[in-house]
């Protein structure tokens, strides 16, 4: 497959039946791929297949679980028949999350979060990867997170599967420096517009909600699709992602500081919810749940919105205050 063409490529999207994987499914329906999706709920994935095929691609629904190594296999090897024994690009994005005080979150929880955010990535690049190596080419697309570079309070098991993201990729790009036409490619979203966040575990007891500025799941979509034709290492998505990740880089110990004040802010003033594990273990009924949008860029109230504001303008200006005083 050239990189300037995605027409006829064979793609892979797992967690594509809501948020960022569903509008990335969508994006490359565009652009006539022939796409192979995975999740867990075979309803809605039909759902979206058809709607991929409605827009003139090609699109066969595999419902998959990405804790499971050999369903994950089972999924390359359809893929890979549905193409005709060629698959092109594989985009690792299924994965949710479980916030609460990292002891007050049983273990159970932590586990799962980390079987499917960082598991599911490796067995998704153990899967995939002999294809492109027979082929001589592929990519490899990784939804990972802001999170990867800003450890944020009261998501301990998440940011660790982030952090670890980063140093598998970082090791399957030196393993494979010697493949020119191999891509892993590794993209970093601000807070985004999506259902993950009624998806994941709340053991917060109050409403968790995406920090604004919340940016929609289409501007990471077209992020992917601009990368796969395009390969780089490492994207970042939205302003705050670049301002806070360089923030904490020059001043962690005041960021880190800072960003737990802020929470515990946001969290005293929130409105109280369930104490619920949600759809992190098994697909429950929730909000938006088959949907793109989490319906999160509603406008919000000055108190709702400030804490936010807040945390970015501090984390630029504790940055700023340390380069300076390094620079002296």
């Amino acid at each position: 497959m050239k990189t300037d063409s995605l027409r006829g490529a064979t793609i892979v999207i797992t967690g594509a039946s809501s948020g960022i994987g569903r509008a990335t499914a969508l994006a490359f329906a565009h652009h006539g791929a022939h796409l192979v999706l995975a999740a867990r709920r075979a309803d809605v994935l039909a759902e979206v297949a058809a709607a991929c095929e409605q827009l003139g691609a090609r699109a066969l629904a595999v419902p998959t679980d990405v804790t499971d190594a050999a369903a994950v296999q089972q999924l390359a090897q359809k893929a890979a028949a549905f193409g005709e024994g060629t698959l092109n690009i594989w985009v690792n994005n299924a994965g949710s999350g479980a916030i609460g005080r990292f002891e007050e979150v049983p273990l159970a929880a932590h586990e799962q979060v980390l079987r499917l955010n960082l598991l599911g990535y490796l067995y998704g690049a153990h899967a995939v990867l002999p294809y492109f190596r027979r082929q001589r080419r592929g990519t490899l697309l990784n939804v990972i997170s802001l999170g990867a570079w800003l450890p944020e309070p009261y998501t301990a098991s998440y940011t660790a599967s982030k952090y670890g993201l980063r140093g598998l990729m970082d090791t399957l790009r030196a393993e494979l420096s010697n493949e020119p036409n191999i891509h892993v490619c590794d993209i970093h979203p601000s807070y985004i517009d999506t259902p993950g966040f009624q998806h994941g575990a709340n053991y917060m007891g109050r409403v968790v909600k995406p920090a604004p500025p919340v940016f929609p799941a289409q501007k990471v979509a077209n992020t992917l699709v601009a990368v796969a034709q395009q390969p780089r290492a490492t994207t970042m998505v939205g302003w705050p992602a670049y301002a806070l990740r360089w923030s904490y880089a020059l001043a962690p110990g005041l960021v880190g500081r800072a960003s737990r004040r802020l929470f515990d802010t946001y969290f005293q003033q929130a409105k109280p919810a369930p104490v619920s594990e949600n759809s992190l273990f098994r697909p429950q009924p929730v909000p938006h749940g088959d949907t793109i949008s989490g319906g999160w860029r509603a406008p919000t109230t000055p108190r709702n919105g400030q804490w936010l504001g807040a945390a970015v303008a501090a984390g630029l200006a504790l940055g700023l205050l340390a380069w300076q005083r390094r620079a002296r």
